[in-house]
């Protein structure tokens, strides 16, 4: 089947109701199946506009339609997106009072809305289920759809029990989107929720604009003051493992005088909002943050994402660094890693209620990213043959601008090995150093392990290379930390090999003196500013009245306009309302409802 709705046709609607002009990326084709009938898969990178490609099928549509989302602020800032766009939602969830929920049911049912926002656990219950079929109902989508895999990093059971949506509702088809997804998890998001039977849409993977590096975390406060310094008046991301972490790297940087904000779970809702407001507002601000910020962002001009600990996953990493640089401009995402992030990552997987099967594929993913990390060859090519996409080194990462010295270090193997080996396995990496360097300390002596025939075999050799050489055997599954033992370090059957001298182990040097690629060339990495000095204050006088026109509607900044809009306005400074209706954001309804509001500025 069909659309029965042209390019031109759909581009017409398109601008009437979001504002653009055209398609982005795969936007149009993906528009077109879901109106064809067809059930779709879609992966998209962040950034690329996966929203789009179903609410507008669900705005053009006779049949009404369900959005499955996990977030209660996502649902809510998407609704409030639309309803700002002339389209009627409606909404139910948990922080709304039951009146609320009330009210937005029977909006919905009664066709005055046709889009319902909903969470799996709201959905997938048996009264709500029954409510629906009463309805023409003829599309559900799935928004982060790989929480429907049980091989996702982000599995959620209600999710799991969307596969029966196929069964409750024959005649409608089922849109599923996410950012990212591996061939396992798609494989199963394909078998679960479409019994294999849909089209599968990927995008691609690759973010050529986006430069890629990686630094040992020890001593990580000095480098990251040293790295912003480069990067003031420019905004940023950076990510850390756990709410303590972001609070004392939030300090850190307040009190060497910049603009940063700490953000996590544990902050107030108001608080939160006005944190993602100044964000969006101001040019400087460096978020400080949990996972728990970044969905549902739109601020194209991030410079640069930093993670201060371990990510959980590949996918994870993907997903985060995918909010820097959505504007195409050059952008640069840097990761600092050390030992107790990979034990404290491990202890999270291997502590949690999953599956046995479910731990050994996180463990797995675990490993991979690690792969990425100690990898002395391009990090692009190491990044995507991941997600099975073929590239070409990208000339980008630190490892291509400035290569790693690998040097035969089977010696140093040897020895590590054999420490690990006359310890009885039984030990985490600082003791196994300590023995390798001839430490004497009272946990050594106690043990006897200054009598060992490896204790100082490695007296001559640095601490830090040590450490980068044991995270080296770890990701290259040499070694293993065995968690149940307090973080011991084991032998795999691997380092038999490099025993009997048939392998050798080629590894990174580490250089401590080596300065950051990316510390040295940051400042070529801000884009061209197309605006001169008078439009870049107004550009800032714009986003002030955008913040007043959110604080009073309660919404986020970005759901009023996007930085590019704003930015478009104060390069073009459109005169009439034909003029403003041309910019790329601005749909019939803003141009309506904000014009009055935003035009005195641009008078002057």
């Amino acid at each position: 089947m069909k659309s029965s709705h042209t390019e031109e046709q759909l581009k017409a609607q398109l601008k009437k109701y979001f504002g653009y002009e055209s398609f982005r990326h795969e936007q149009f084709h993906v528009i077109e199946k879901i109106l064809a009938g067809e059930h779709v898969l879609v992966v998209m990178p962040t950034g690329s506009g996966k929203s789009l490609c179903y609410q507008l099928p669900a705005v053009l549509s006779d049949f009404r339609t369900i959005i499955i989302s996990p977030l209660v602020a996502l649902i809510n800032d998407q609704a409030a997106g639309l309803e700002r766009s002339g389209i009627e939602v409606s909404k139910i969830h948990s922080a709304q009072s039951y009146e609320q929920n009330v009210q937005e049911w029977k909006r919905f049912s009664s066709n005055t809305s046709k889009i319902l926002y909903l969470s799996p656990e709201r959905l997938m219950t048996e009264r709500m289920i029954a409510s629906l079929q009463r309805l023409p109902i003829g599309m559900f989508v799935i928004d982060e759809a790989h929480c429907i895999s049980k091989w996702g990093a982000d599995f959620r059971p209600a999710y799991e029990a969307l596969s029966e949506l196929k069964t409750h509702f024959p005649n409608a088809r089922l849109a599923a989107f996410t950012a990212t997804a591996d061939k396992a998890t798609r494989a199963d998001i394909c078998t679960n929720l479409f019994n294999r039977e849909c089209d599968v849409t990927l995008t691609g993977f690759d973010r050529p604009n986006l430069s890629l590096a990686v630094e040992a975390k020890s001593g990580f406060k000095d480098k990251l003051l040293e790295y912003l310094e480069s990067k003031k008046g420019l905004s940023g991301i950076i990510y850390c493992l756990s709410r303590k972490e972001t609070e004392e790297v939030a300090t850190l940087l307040q009190q060497n005088g910049f603009n940063a904000v700490a953000y996590h779970a544990g902050k107030s809702p108001e608080y939160r909002k006005n944190a993602q407001d100044k964000f969006m507002t101001e040019k400087d601000v460096v978020m400080v943050a949990t996972i728990a910020f970044g969905m549902g962002i739109d601020k194209p001009d991030v410079r640069y994402v930093i993670h201060v600990g371990l990510p959980g996953s590949i996918e994870a990493f993907y997903q985060e660094i995918g909010r820097a640089g959505r504007d195409g401009h050059a952008s640069e995402t840097l990761m600092y890693y050390g030992f107790q992030d990979l034990i404290k990552r491990q202890k999270m997987i291997f502590e949690s209620t999953s599956s046995e099967q479910f731990k050994l594929l996180e463990y797995k993913r675990l490993q991979a990213l690690l792969g990425y990390c100690e990898t002395s060859s391009c990090r692009r090519l190491a990044l995507l043959s991941y997600f099975d996409e073929d590239s070409e080194a990208c000339g980008n990462c630190d490892n291509c601008l400035n290569p790693p010295k690998v040097e035969d270090y089977s010696a140093l193997a040897k020895l590590i090995i054999t420490t690990i080996r006359e310890t009885g396995q039984s030990f985490g990496v600082v003791h196994i150093i300590d023995v390798l360097r001839g430490a004497e300390n009272e946990k050594i002596k106690t043990r006897s392990h200054h009598l060992l025939n490896s204790f100082g075999s490695a007296s001559s050799q640095s601490k830090p290379l040590l450490q980068t050489l044991i995270r080296q055997m770890i990701a290259f599954d040499l070694l293993r930390v065995n968690l149940e033992k307090y973080g011991a370090i084991e032998l795999k059957g691997s380092t038999q090999a490099i025993m009997n001298g048939e392998t050798l182990f080629m590894a990174r040097a580490n250089d401590q003196q080596h300065k950051s690629t990316s510390t040295q060339r940051a400042r070529t990495n801000a884009p061209e500013i197309e605006l001169d000095g008078t439009s870049r204050n107004l550009l800032q006088e714009l986003k002030n009245i955008r913040l007043q026109i959110a604080r009073q509607e309660g919404v986020p900044a970005f759901v009023i306009f996007n930085d590019r809009t704003l930015h478009e306005i104060a390069l073009n400074r459109p005169k009439s309302q034909q003029e403003f209706l041309q910019i790329n954001g601005v749909g019939e309804k803003k141009l309506e409802k904000y014009y009055a509001i935003f035009s005195p500025a641009l008078e002057s």
